[in-house]
């Protein structure tokens, strides 16, 4: 999978560039997420690797898929890949280009484990605390994780604040050990 991350990454940087300079980060975001749903497509998938396709046919097809009308230059973007043998690095390609946004927009995003569901009220009074101890605006994203019986467990980049069940009793496994 690094391998995908290191060979995805000069494109995400070359459409970020592209899209900071010209002021169209949405709709590059937009676009982006279009493509990366069509080319992370299971089926879509074994097209992108059949070598009986030209690759003008490949181009036809993923467009067709698409749904949508796309401008020259994302045009351009799905030719460079096809060319290239890239195309299915789409997926990682929006990816690495969301976190490039996020991060020229001053975003960051936090990865909130929960044992069990949040309501709205909780999610926010979180949220507006985490915007708060670390001055950016914040995008979570919340999944369940029942192992940590409570509590809450947040990773933002290499930072982790651990408020878990779980993960204070580990704590404390751990200091009566010494």
């Amino acid at each position: 999978m690094a391998e995908a991350v290191t060979l995805a990454r000069p494109y995400a940087e070359a459409v970020f560039r592209l899209a900071a300079d010209g002021g169209t980060l949405a709709p590059w975001s937009d676009t982006l997420a279009a493509m990366a749903a069509v080319a992370g497509h299971p089926e879509v998938s074994e097209y992108i690797g059949n070598p009986g396709l030209t690759a003008e046919q490949l181009y036809g097809l993923f467009v067709s898929l698409l749904g949508r009308e796309i401008d020259r230059e994302a045009q351009s973007l799905v030719r460079v890949l096809i060319a290239n043998d890239r195309l299915a690095l789409l997926p990682q390609i929006y990816e690495m280009f969301e976190q490039l946004k996020h991060e020229s927009e001053g975003v960051l995003d936090a990865n909130i484990s929960t044992a069990f569901a949040l309501n709205e009220v909780q999610l926010k009074d979180l949220v507006a605390g985490l915007e708060a101890k670390f001055k950016s605006k914040i995008n979570a994203q919340v999944n369940i994780d029942e192992d940590l019986i409570g509590g809450v467990k947040v990773v933002i980049g290499d930072e982790v604040i651990d408020g878990s069940v779980r993960g204070r009793l580990a704590a404390m496994a751990a200091a009566l050990q010494k």
